[in-house]
């Protein structure tokens, strides 16, 4: 009789998975999103605005995930939660679309973010894209290592990240002086505002990813809420102080017409030592991203191909370091070739509406399984039914704004997920002839 096979191994715990969630939202994106909700509305008041109201959906999301990753702390998170309370097909469509659309193609765009700005403090004989797959390659090696090595990696990162923010915040509060007042130029409005809160919203989003991991954390129907909950809150903070910083050293109109207003406000403060200084936070930011997303994601293909709905081989667990290594190496492949192609801004386009779809889904899943009863004593959603309605308006409000501004990249991006109905159907029936 064979050994039985291992099994995932428990050992992410409450710093590293809070490090996991703050991971999944902070990416290079914070640097210059301040400059983009400016341009949309032009008051201060409601720049900060924006920004609390996009936390405040971003906890909401976060409360909503608490209650179903408690109830459900299997591997995959939210493909788990749309299989068991939709169908296997909901699921598939899920990691379908994480795969080819969300995941990969954010990943790309990140890594070649790190590499543009590690190319300017360290000049090195590698293009951006050649850059950009060493870094790819070089995080999937460590992940393939084991999930401590991974998780611990991950969470160096994101402390180098927050240290980043907060002298960014810092050098804004206490050095940068206050800018004069500018007059308005333009007149905000709700459209306006509602524009404004698309990019703040997708860059709070992430925070789900952590629930991939739940079946690789200690105690995770008591850690994983408690990570949620810490880690959104964490960053709902750093946010809305990296924005009052710009506002206050830059002004509402410098920071509207800003292309890098992190990089302008550690300038103003700091001068050229303050240019380089906020290079590195981009740059290890960018890194600490991609490190959380080569680290959670591969367990959806895992989970995937444990229920015979993807290459059986990506369900294979390494017997010494107990993770998914065929499921962590094809992700970082796929990143690394688009990276190398450099076609990660056309699919970026695609990713807003089908996230915030899923998200609406999910979010609905807690419905089904309050029916169904849940297990006594775990986290439970604070005003359900009204907040759980609540997110999913906001989420069905974000795509039908983005299917408005930009139909054709939100088709393709809808027609890319419903692709993977047919590649359902094959693996279904291969499964069930077996």
């Amino acid at each position: 009789m064979s050994a039985e096979a291992p099994g995932l191994a428990r050992r992410i715990g409450l710093f590293d998975a809070t490090m996991i969630v703050m991971g999944g939202i902070v990416g290079s994106g914070i640097f210059v999103t301040p400059a983009v909700v400016a341009r949309s509305v032009r008051s201060p008041s409601l720049i900060l605005g924006a920004w609390l109201l996009g936390g405040l959906a971003a906890l909401l999301g976060a409360l909503i995930y608490a209650e179903l990753a408690a109830g459900r702390p299997h591997a995959g998170g939210q493909y788990a939660y749309l299989r068991e309370a939709y169908h296997p097909a909901a699921a598939f469509l899920y990691g379908w679309a994480l795969l080819l659309v969300i995941q990969t193609g954010g990943m790309a765009a990140t890594a070649i973010a790190f590499a543009r700005y590690f190319g300017e403090l360290l000049p090195l004989p590698l293009g951006e894209s050649a850059l950009a797959a060493l870094a790819v390659a070089a995080l999937t090696a460590i992940n393939c290592l084991g999930v401590r090595a991974g998780s611990s990696v991950q969470s160096g990162l994101m402390v180098l990240k927050i240290g980043a923010l907060a002298a960014l915040i810092a050098c804004g509060l206490f050095l940068g002086g206050g800018a004069r007042p500018e007059p308005a130029a333009g007149r905000d409005s709700i459209a306006s505002m509602g524009a404004a809160l698309i990019p703040v919203l997708f860059a709070y989003g992430g925070w789900q990813t952590s629930c991939f991991v739940a079946a690789e954390m200690t105690e995770p129907r008591r850690n994983l809420p408690r990570a949620l909950l810490l880690g959104v809150c964490g960053v709902v903070a750093l946010y809305t102080l990296v924005a009052l910083v710009c506002l206050r050293v830059l002004g509402a109109g410098g920071l509207a017409a800003s292309g890098a207003p992190a990089l302008e406000v550690m300038t103003r403060t700091l001068g050229r030592p303050g240019a380089l200084a906020i290079a590195a936070g981009i740059a290890v930011s960018a890194l600490g991203f991609l490190s959380q997303s080569i680290l959670t994601a591969p367990r959806v293909y895992f989970a995937m191909a444990e229920d015979g709905l993807f290459f059986r081989s990506v369900a294979r667990i390494h017997p010494r370091t107990r993770v998914p290594v065929a499921a962590i190496a094809l992700q970082g492949s796929l990143a690394a070739a688009l990276a190398l192609a450099g076609t990660y801004e056309a699919i970026l386009r695609y990713v807003v509406a089908i996230d915030f779809i899923f998200f609406a889904l999910t979010a609905g899943c807690i419905f089904a399984f309050r029916r169904s009863g849940r297990p006594a004593g775990t986290f439970v959603m604070p005003g359900h039914p009204l907040t759980t309605v609540a997110f999913i308006a906001i989420c069905a409000a974000v795509v039908a704004s983005t299917f408005h501004e930009d139909p054709a990249h939100s088709l393709i991006g809808l027609g890319l997920t419903l692709a993977g109905l047919p590649a359902y159907l094959l693996w279904r029936a291969g499964s069930t002839a077996r």
